[in-house]
């Protein structure tokens, strides 16, 4: 049998791209705050994880642009060997601050963050808990450590404990959730974690990908909003969301961090992040300390706009957060409405199976500090106009 064979017989992509319908890998040509244009038309966007609205922040740009003069646009070289600059260094020093924790270190993508933390902490003979709704890159990083892996249903601390009872004491166990879970935009139950996480004798890593310059009075995540930055050992994030750059990071015990430092693979083996990435993670971080009314801003959006899809009839599940989904369930009809709002000059994208569950189908739709009254308007008629003519609202 040919490997290559299976690539030959798929044909579900070209098959819905003959209909026109196709929604993924969408070239933007151009993007001025929530405007993007796609095909030569001017679109508003609500897809975007831009939560803060510092992706074309004049500071952040400029932070970018003096980065490249003087270090050049890339490293070429891993953080291990000839790719660290001092940037690297002084963001580590400054995220360990602002996350209230002894040591930061980090990541040239966060995905690369995650697969670089759980296989390197977790081993043979160890354990790692996981909601069934994480983040890919928690189950990837699952798979390349030696550890066995248990599943706990999403948010049920039932389950979580049903699970961790069935451990022996004696084996290392770490809980890994993500804060805020990235298409349901609900938050981790983090006090049930952290309770039974102290009962089993478990570890406890919280992914904040979405979190960070969200959730928490400073903008620290789940952890902080919660009032359990002390309880959380490992608070993993992201620089390619409201940190508006690409990257990630780990922050935690300085121990723990250094022994991630030495062993992480994703990390050793991976050029250092660029330094125009670098210095914009920088000029973001200053932004989000001392510019509060942006998240304040951002969470009057949220629940302006989750209300409004509510009262229309939508169906916005359990989000909590900047990310709302609308729950359509057929994948028909999900494509549909997508296509039907981008019509009307909205551009956000499906998501169907795997990214979710056979059979919940939903538009994920997600908002900026940024987004001005008249563009949130101009969504929720083109919704309510969709809606209508779909029969998915009445």
């Amino acid at each position: 049998m040919d490997i290559f064979e299976k690539c030959h017989e798929f044909s579900r992509a070209e098959e819905v791209m003959a209909t026109g319908n196709y929604p993924y890998f969408t070239p933007i040509s151009e993007a001025i705050g929530n405007k993007v244009k796609v095909h030569g038309r001017e679109m508003i966007l609500i897809g975007s994880n831009n939560y803060l609205g510092l992706i074309d922040h004049p500071k952040v740009k400029k932070a970018a642009k003096e980065a490249i003069d003087r270090y050049g646009v890339a490293t070429c070289g891993s953080r291990f060997l000839t790719g660290t600059i001092d940037l690297h260094e002084q963001l580590e020093d400054r995220l360990a601050r602002f996350m209230n924790k002894e040591a930061a270190l980090s990541f040239s993508t966060g995905y690369q963050t995650n697969l670089g933390i759980i296989s390197s902490v977790a081993g043979k003979n160890d354990y790692v808990i996981t909601d069934r709704m994480d983040h890919a890159s928690i189950v990837d990083a699952c798979r390349l450590s030696f550890a066995e892996v248990k599943k706990f249903k999403h948010n049920d601390m039932k389950d979580l404990e049903r699970v961790l009872s069935e451990i022996s004491p004696d084996k290392g166990k770490m809980i890994v959730v993500d804060g805020v879970f990235s298409m349901e935009g609900d938050i981790a139950d983090l006090p049930g974690i952290i309770k039974l996480a102290k009962k089993y004798g478990s570890r406890v890593m919280v992914d904040e990908a979405h979190g960070v310059g969200v959730l928490g009075e400073h903008g620290r995540g789940t952890a902080e909003h919660f009032g359990l930055e002390k309880e959380v050992d490992l608070i993993m994030g992201t620089f390619s969301k409201s940190l508006v750059s690409i990257g990630g990071f780990v922050v935690g015990e300085k121990k723990v961090i250094n022994y991630i430092k030495h062993f992480a693979r994703s990390l050793i083996f991976s050029a250092a992040a660029t330094p125009a990435s670098v210095a914009a993670v920088l000029a973001a971080l200053e932004i989000i300390e001392t510019e509060p009314e942006r998240r304040e801003r951002l969470w009057q959006i949220t629940s302006f706009m989750r209300e409004s899809f509510q009262k229309m009839g939508y169906n916005t599940g359990t989000s909590q957060t900047p990310i709302i989904p609308i729950h359509i369930g057929d994948d028909d009809l999900c494509f549909a409405l997508w296509k039907s709002i981008r019509e009307e000059g909205i551009f956000t994208t499906p998501v169907i199976y795997p990214a979710v569950p056979q059979g919940q189908a939903l538009v994920r739709t997600s908002y900026s500090a940024n987004h001005t009254d008249e563009e949130l308007y101009q969504v929720l008629a083109a919704f309510e106009k969709a809606g209508r003519s779909l029969g998915l609202i009445h």
